[in-house]
């Protein structure tokens, strides 16, 4: 096993000069802002092209312009208050959610130690020994923009949106913090910094004779635990086919049905934020982080330098392509199955996998990343075959004539199911006023 060098460690940070700390905040802001206007513009073209349509394609290259326009048209759109809102609180939602998301960037590594203008740092702003618990923590944090966005609009359809989204938040938190117990157990550690670097290593696995050198990142190791992750940041980010807080076919908009102009535009960068950080979460968790993916492996300055910022920010796109798809590929669930694949799925089978891995963990005689690969990737591929194997087609319901057959003795009579009900008086006086005085005696008048 072969550990690749330079990822930093908890004792490599606390010694930058401030305009160093100040930069790395700054490009950390830029980070979800760009995330925000490509991402909205990548999600337009994206669905576009599955929908077969061209998507934007008129302000700028490949219509990349067309997320700046749409800002700059809410920024001068009327801001409108609703007279039953509760100023402060409604003034001041919005901006919570935004400040948790962009606040989570900050623990995130996007590279290993580099020197910038001689000084050597790492490629993140600061870590500390429980840097994953903050992320979660703000995740938690920003449920509260939308539930407070919600109640503030003084109007029923936001404050169910909001309910929604508290009673979501409850459901896949739980699951989500469950599949990162099982990184915990095998990292040793809940700085992200140090769960990349515990990634970077290789095993030599023997597979039909040949010696094969396997990657240690967590999403192969821990298979189970990466599919229950990324189900679960799908509910957390609040992105379909999770997205009940919003449900624009039940609650007209949702939360947000009384959000205008700037606000509403800060309730959407807070909504693409928190994908750009939950796919960044996702790659430091379970695909490696910064470490390059193989056959770029097979050059030596891969992981060096400031070549492997290229390889996160590719995974990370590689990500939000996943939260797109799902958007144009699957229907919104009913409120009832969101619950249930929340409490009775995910929740139970990331127990079991953790009973599972503690157990794994014991056996002294066998490599642990060994069995893992040998363990975990098969009961990753049966899970999701459970999970998306098809269900069994419904037996049609019974026709209206088969229920009349079968209803049982004695029950209350029904009426014959050729009774037509007779046209009243006043339409039976204005067909004969409507007939032809010289109609044949005895001729019908005409059914109606």
């Amino acid at each position: 096993m072969n550990v690749i060098a330079q990822a930093p460690s908890l004792s490599d940070f606390g010694h930058d000069p401030w305009w160093l700390v100040l930069g790395k905040i700054v490009f950390a802001f830029v980070v979800a802002l760009l995330g925000t206007l490509l991402g909205v513009w990548f999600e337009r073209r994206v669905v576009g092209r599955m929908a077969v349509r061209p998507g934007p394609n008129q302000l700028g290259p490949f219509g990349l312009l067309q997320t700046l326009a749409d800002g700059l048209k809410m920024a001068f759109k009327e801001d409108i208050l609703p007279k039953s809102a509760d100023k402060v609180i409604y003034f001041f939602a919005p901006a919570i959610s935004v400040i948790c998301a962009v606040t989570a960037l900050s623990v995130i590594p996007f590279g290993p130690m580099v020197s910038i203008f001689g000084h050597q740092t790492p490629l993140q702003v600061t870590d500390v020994p429980v840097a994953v618990l903050v992320v979660l923590a703000l995740s938690s944090m920003a449920v509260y923009g939308i539930v407070l966005a919600g109640w503030a609009s003084g109007s029923t359809y936001p404050l169910l949106g909001g309910l929604r989204s508290a009673a979501q938040l409850i459901s896949y938190e739980v699951a989500l913090g469950l599949s990162i117990v099982a990184v915990f157990m095998l990292a040793g550690t809940m700085s992200t910094s140090e769960i990349v670097a515990a990634q970077g290593s290789t095993t030599e696995l023997t597979l039909f004779g040949a010696d094969i050198q396997t990657p240690g990142w967590y999403a192969l190791l821990l298979f189970p635990s990466f599919i229950v992750f990324f189900i679960s940041i799908v509910g957390e980010t609040n992105r379909p086919p999770f997205d009940l807080p919003e449900a624009e076919s039940e609650l007209v908009a949702g939360f947000m049905t009384e959000y205008s102009s700037l606000k509403f535009a800060l309730i959407m960068l807070s909504e693409y934020v928190a994908m750009v950080t939950m796919s960044a979460f996702t790659v430091t968790l379970f695909l490696g982080g910064w470490h390059a993916p193989w056959p770029i492996t097979i050059w030596s300055g891969a992981n060096s330098g400031w070549w492997p910022m290229l390889w996160f920010f590719g995974k990370v796109i590689l990500l939000v392509f996943v939260f797109v798809w799902l958007r144009g590929t699957l229907p919104r669930l009913r409120y009832d199955q969101l619950m249930r694949f929340g409490w009775k799925v995910l929740i139970p089978i990331s127990l079991v996998w953790i009973v599972i891995l503690a157990g794994l963990r014991t056996i002294d005689d066998w490599d642990t990343q060994s069995r893992l690969y040998a363990i975990g990737i098969p009961a990753g591929i049966v899970l999701l075959a459970a999970l998306f194997w098809p269900s069994r087609k419904a037996a049609p319901k019974p026709t209206l004539a088969e229920q009349v057959d079968n209803r049982p003795p004695g029950s209350f009579p029904l009426p014959p199911l050729d009774l037509q009900v007779p046209p009243s008086p006043r339409t039976r006086r204005m067909v004969a006023e409507r007939e032809p005085a010289n109609a044949p005696a005895g001729q019908d008048s005409e059914e109606v």
